[in-house]
């Protein structure tokens, strides 16, 4: 058949969007990238919050196994030493084993783990904790001639709503 003058011919299956299928797309693509955003943070969050935990537990370790060995003789201490030791970096260079006649080195710690809440690359790993001594309490931690226990100087709050200096 010949066509009228003035009628175009029926579109079949035309390819393409319509204005109002792009704009759906769009919306939704919107959407979603606002909801993966704020996930992505949480998981990264977390991820550090699971460094705190390996690096405060390998820190207390060691910690604890330089208290043992000064308890067994093995590590040379005064009368009025707790036993803990005097500093970070002595987990990390060692002491001489009072045991081994050979004058072998005890260490604790391969290194000082970095505190991964905090974002300063120019300071020394040890200065990213906080030190608490034998002598101070849980409470108000201070620093003395011993170190009894780590913290992490971050003051936010954990996704667990625990402030970082309480882990």
């Amino acid at each position: 058949g010949a066509m009228k003058p003035g009628r175009r011919p029926a579109r079949r299956g035309c390819a393409g969007f319509t204005l109002i299928e792009l704009l759906v797309t769009l919306a939704l693509v919107g959407i979603l990238a606002g909801i993966a955003i704020p996930m992505t943070e949480v998981v990264v969050r977390r991820g550090k919050e699971q460094e705190l935990r390996e690096s405060l537990r390998s820190l207390r370790r060691a910690i604890d196994a330089y208290k043992q060995a000064a308890d067994e003789g093995r590590v040379p201490r005064k009368a009025d030493d707790s036993g803990y030791p005097p500093s970070l970096e002595a987990l990390v260079d060692g002491v001489v084993d009072q045991r081994d006649p050979a004058g072998a080195r005890l260490r604790f710690l391969r290194r000082i783990p970095r505190d991964p809440m905090r974002s300063e690359p120019d300071l020394p790993a040890v200065r990213l904790w906080g030190k608490r001594s034998y002598a101070s309490s849980h409470e108000e931690p201070i620093e003395g001639r011993d170190v009894y226990d780590v913290y992490s100087l971050d003051p936010r709050v954990g996704l667990n709503g625990v402030p970082y200096r309480e882990w």
